[in-house]
């Protein structure tokens, strides 16, 4: 038994703009699954697969009232993209943004709506991962954090100490999944949370007991009767479990 990180689900308060901007950021293409809801994902790609952690954008009615502590680092190969890909991004509707960063080599951004998300450096570690380089969630004990989520999913650990921790498809492609130690992370805000999949012939119903065994809990966020389960993991983050296919 094992889940899988398939993507990751932005809250908006405009599905169709928020995801045009993400599928131009990242030359990605888009579909919808129904109102509200535009799915950003690679040009050919039959999902899920491991090389990619895909965007589903969804319209709410208050975005802002949904905290989350998650966000995304993009990857670049060179300083030259690296300085080509912060003004494209301004182009399609980005802004600079100042968390009190101070002189680091990457870029802090902000997405139409007030995501934030980071442009890095060129780093070795990231130049097979695709447009996106690591899906982050701030947490206060990365440690403790990283003995959850590999064992709730088939993710490799590749790294931890007490500032982070780094995991990775077990078939080593696609993005990382990084685990950032940050000062009182339950203030940040923002509205994207980790959407997993069972792999098929594994049970939905079996697969939340198991989280549950791990320290996750049951989340009400307003979903009603939906075929997917929300839950949050140890720290209070949300994710949500949805059915295998």
């Amino acid at each position: 038994m094992a889940l899988r990180l398939v993507q990751v689900n932005f809250k908006a308060r405009d599905d169709s703009a928020l995801g045009q901007f993400w599928a131009d950021a990242l030359g990605w293409g888009v579909s919808s699954e129904g109102p509200g809801v535009t799915n950003v994902e690679p040009l050919g790609f039959t999902w899920p697969d491991p090389t990619a952690v895909c965007v589903d954008v969804v319209t709410v009615p208050d975005p802002e009232t949904v905290k989350y502590r998650v966000h995304l680092d993009l990857a670049t190969t060179s300083a030259a993209h690296q300085r080509e890909l912060v003004e494209r991004l301004k182009g399609l509707g980005a802004t600079l943004a100042d968390i009190g960063q101070g002189d680091v080599p990457w870029v802090v951004m902000a997405d139409p709506e007030g995501n934030l998300f980071c442009v890095l450096e060129p780093r070795p570690i990231y130049q097979d991962t695709g447009p996106i380089a690591t899906v982050v969630v701030n947490c206060d004990n990365p440690s403790a954090m990283a003995d959850f989520w590999s064992e709730a999913m088939d993710w490799t650990l590749h790294e931890v100490n007490d500032e982070h921790a780094r995991l990775r498809s077990s078939k080593g492609v696609g993005p990382y999944l990084e685990l950032l130690k940050t000062p009182d992370p339950g203030a940040l805000q923002s509205r994207i949370h980790l959407d997993l999949m069972p792999y098929p012939g594994d049970d939905q119903t079996t697969e939340v007991e198991r989280l549950h065994s791990l320290g996750a809990h049951d989340a009400d966020v307003g979903q009603g009767n939906v075929p997917w389960k929300c839950l949050r993991d140890p720290e209070g983050n949300d994710f949500c479990v949805l059915a295998p296919r």
